[in-house]
């Protein structure tokens, strides 16, 4: 008994503080699934041709459209307020979509993004007009995507390819449902986004803290 006592105050009680204070303005302990089991896009065109994958790993998922020049801004805001507070978990990746045939102007991105720091875990993918439209609507969302294929809205998605949001009440009760989080507004990421991405990180260390102390027992 006493041992139980020990590793849950070891372990369990630091996630569960953990996960309190990263909630912030969140009322949820587990960030609700809006849409389970949305595809891969691992056959999906890159700009070095090494394919990328949403399986086991936490993206941060965008679709930017064919007036890259004008989401700029985004990028920065996404930059600093998620992308800078997370690089270092080893699963966690950007992943921006765009239209076949904007690469010239996705390399001039990059170019603008790497004077901000590293890039390691940004993937930039191209699809066709169809691919994107077919993509999109099996994510099963409220929101549309414009007529230029893109959206200031970005989604998280998690490691068994679920996408993840607020679904149910807030702390008053009252009900909430966010889908994707506005890159252009700087208070949702700051207020909103980067409490969620926190439960998300947060529920994968409790796993991970999970299968090591299983392996340790066996």
């Amino acid at each position: 008994m006493k041992k139980k006592i020990v590793l849950f105050v070891l372990f369990v009680l630091p996630l569960v503080t953990y996960l309190f204070f990263a909630s912030g303005v969140n009322s949820f302990v587990n960030l609700p699934t809006i849409t389970k089991n949305i595809p891969d896009i691992n056959t999906w065109k890159t700009l070095d041709d090494k394919p990328v994958a949403l399986t086991n790993k936490i993206t941060i998922l965008g679709f930017i459209g064919t007036d890259v020049e004008k989401r700029k801004g985004s990028f920065f805001n996404l930059y600093e307020k998620i992308y800078t507070r997370n690089k270092d978990f080893k699963d966690f990746q950007m992943v921006m979509i765009f239209p076949d045939g904007t690469q010239e102007q996705v390399k001039a991105l990059k170019d603008d993004i790497s004077k901000l720091g590293t890039q390691a875990g940004w993937n930039f993918v191209f699809g066709s007009p169809q691919q994107i439209k077919t993509f999109y609507d099996k994510l099963q969302l409220v929101g549309k995507l414009d007529e230029k294929l893109g959206t200031p809205n970005v989604y998280i998605v998690d490691k068994k390819r679920n996408l993840r949001g607020r679904k149910g009440q807030d702390k008053k009760g009252k009900p909430e449902y966010k889908e994707g989080y506005n890159t252009v507004l700087v208070s949702e990421l700051y207020n909103q986004m980067i409490d969620d991405v926190k439960i998300i990180l947060a529920e994968y260390r409790l796993a991970l803290k999970r299968n090591h102390n299983a392996s340790r027992k066996i």
